[in-house]
């Protein structure tokens, strides 16, 4: 199908929806392999799972909405300047409602186990007593935004414009997956406040008091990859702008042909 040819409306039913799945996927498959086979798998086997499922997603909606499935990288794009406000505003909706219904898609199975606790845990991230090597919540921060910033620079290198195209969707999953393997023992990994916000909601208190620093930490994180992202690539950024104009006013001197 010509993308060119849906209009507007039709577009925005499109790449909401694809954001609003991707992130309920993601939640329920990458924070699922936490939750309910974590024990079974190790720090590697979630790693890779979360790796391998934002690839899978990379691929089936990055044609369609750019497969931001996290406000984070969504900031990313909008910073540097390859959406606009009202387009990442939608967006932002879309993935915390989405990561809130893979949450609870997650939870219904988790309950349907005989002895799974959710109840302060839940693939739910922390510092202090709630990290598994004890960080403290400086040192948490400073990771969240370290590792969002890897993954938004990524995810902004590899894009054109917003979509994901030809082989870009590997250095994308190999990236958040190593970015598990350091964050998991660290705060558990956010890196996306969708994924973090919606499991702390059903893992009670403890998770609730700490949720704060996984929303903040990782926007800061991707407001200063797409400050980088400007100042290491603005050849790339140059060009993209330029094939990005040549694109719209393809799309204005049909739209003045149809009228």
């Amino acid at each position: 199908m010509d993308m060119r040819n849906l209009s507007p409306a039709t577009m925005d039913v499109r790449t909401v929806s694809s954001e609003f799945l991707g992130t309920l996927l993601l939640v329920f498959f990458a924070v699922g392999a936490a939750v309910v086979s974590g024990e079974f798998i190790g720090t590697l086997g979630i790693a890779l799972a979360f790796g391998f499922v934002l690839l899978a997603i990379v691929y089936t909606f990055g044609p369609i909405s750019g497969s931001h499935v996290n406000p984070a990288v969504t900031l990313g794009m909008l910073l540097a300047r390859r959406i606009d406000l009202r387009t990442a505003v939608e967006y932002w909706i879309a993935q915390i409602a989405g990561a809130i219904v893979g949450a609870v898609l997650l939870l219904l199975v988790a309950k349907q186990v005989p002895g799974l606790k959710t109840h302060g845990a839940f693939g739910t991230n922390g510092y202090g007593y709630r990290s598994a090597v004890g960080i403290n919540i400086f040192g948490a921060f400073v990771a969240e935004v370290i590792l969002t910033f890897l993954l938004v620079f990524v995810v902004l290198a590899v894009t054109q414009r917003v979509a994901v195209v030809g082989l870009g969707g590997l250095p994308i999953g190999m990236a958040y997956a190593v970015i598990h393997l350091v964050g998991i023992p660290l705060t558990g990994t956010g890196v996306n406040p969708a994924r973090s916000l919606a499991p702390a909601l059903f893992a009670g208190s403890p998770a609730l008091s700490q949720v704060w620093l996984f929303l903040v930490a990782p926007l800061v994180g991707a407001a200063i990859a797409a400050a980088v992202h400007e100042v290491t690539q603005p050849a790339m950024a140059a060009a993209k702008a330029t094939r990005a104009a040549a694109v719209e006013a393809e799309e204005a001197a049909r739209r003045g042909e149809e009228a």
